[in-house]
């Protein structure tokens, strides 16, 4: 890892990007823009925070991502959480309750993390962790979610917490959707951003980029579309094979270079619309920002993990605070070794790299 690389100040600049091209895209609407203004001087405290904990040595990420559940409707095709299990179609067993994820979003604000995004599963299944999330308006909780269970109470809840965002789960068109997802899920997503648009409620939409939709999904013709219907947010997402007769959908290093060109010019184009790429370009980063070094991962049952495509842990923070799982032995041994600067094929290098990461968490152990 390149000691001289100042990280905190790296993704401090990149939140303030994300508040500032956030402001711009909903400029238009006066609730959401309220909203937008009173977040950006929380972030501005939240960066400062972060700043003080790095002058004692102490790093914190501006962003966590917690998987609320276990539970989902769909079977999606290649869905990682499933092809880890940590998706199953089993009753819930020992997930964290609404009220420990309260304290740790309570927790997060106090540490100064401005961003954490809602996962699964499908996290509107929990709407008392949805609740929870609501009550803590200093942090932005992007919801990633498959649109299948948005109803008239969830609009309502949207609307009175603009803290919340869904972000719904797209492939590209109908065929393309559907055959990922099922039939009818493509009808259902165009429908519900309609009336998040009549609404005036802010949604975004994640796109999983493989080989096969990565022309389509960041075409003009389909970039357009979502923004007719008021899509102020598209997260591209590289697709991570979970297995050997999956690696074909994973993006090349030549096509990783052609989305980044292309939402380079979206971004030109479209100035409403915020686009953000994970894992993106990870040089410009130092690295991979996974293991507390920009975010981790907290699984439904309370492990703190490096990612979700890196799903090992040695400590819960049902047993411990925020604070220390960010300083878990895992997380320390891989933030201060090479492995997440490894030069490596795929977008994850974690998930390459993950023989090293299980020899350095059975070495913790």
């Amino acid at each position: 890892m390149d000691n001289k690389f100042d990280l905190q100040a790296y993704l401090t600049k990149g939140v303030e990007h994300i508040v500032s091209d956030s402001l711009r895209a909903v400029l238009k609407d006066p609730r959401e823009t309220a909203f937008m203004l009173k977040f950006a001087a929380a972030s501005s405290k939240a960066s400062k925070k972060r700043a003080k904990s790095a002058e004692k040595g102490e790093h914190i990420p501006p962003f966590l991502i917690a998987s609320i559940t276990s539970s989902c409707n769909l079977h999606c095709a290649g869905c990682y959480s499933r092809c880890s299990s940590a998706t199953t179609d089993a009753p819930p067993d020992d997930q964290l309750t609404a009220e420990e994820w309260l304290r740790i979003f309570n927790e997060a604000e106090e540490l100064g993390i401005s961003y954490i995004l809602l996962a699964g599963g499908e996290p509107l299944m929990r709407r008392d962790v949805i609740s929870s999330a609501a009550s803590v308006s200093n942090i932005i909780f992007p919801i990633f979610t498959n649109g299948t269970f948005i109803n008239e109470q969830y609009f309502d809840i949207f609307d009175k917490n603009r803290n919340l965002i869904p972000v719904l789960s797209i492939e590209g068109g109908r065929e393309a959707t559907d055959s990922r997802r099922g039939k009818g899920v493509y009808d259902l997503l165009c429908v519900n951003m309609e009336k998040f648009c009549k609404k005036s409620l802010i949604f975004g939409a994640s796109v999983t980029v493989t080989t096969e939709n990565i022309n389509e999904i960041s075409s003009e013709e389909f970039i357009g579309s979502l923004a007719e219907k008021g899509c102020k947010l598209v997260i591209f997402v590289e697709y991570v094979p979970m297995s050997e007769d999956s690696e074909r959908l994973a993006p090349t290093d030549k096509e990783r270079q052609l989305l980044n060109d292309r939402i380079a010019a979206l971004r030109s184009r479209y100035t409403d619309v915020v686009f953000l790429s994970f894992p993106g370009d990870e040089k410009g980063s130092g690295g991979c920002i996974a293991a507390g070094r920009g975010f981790f991962h907290i699984n439904s049952h309370g492990g703190a993990e490096p990612c979700p495509f890196s799903p090992y842990s040695d400590i819960n923070v049902r047993d411990t605070s925020l604070r220390e799982a960010i300083d878990s032995r895992l997380f320390g041994a891989l933030r201060s070794g090479d492995i997440l600067a490894d030069d490596h094929a795929g977008g994850c290098v974690l998930y390459e790299k993950r023989a090293q990461v299980e020899a350095l968490l059975n070495k913790n152990e």
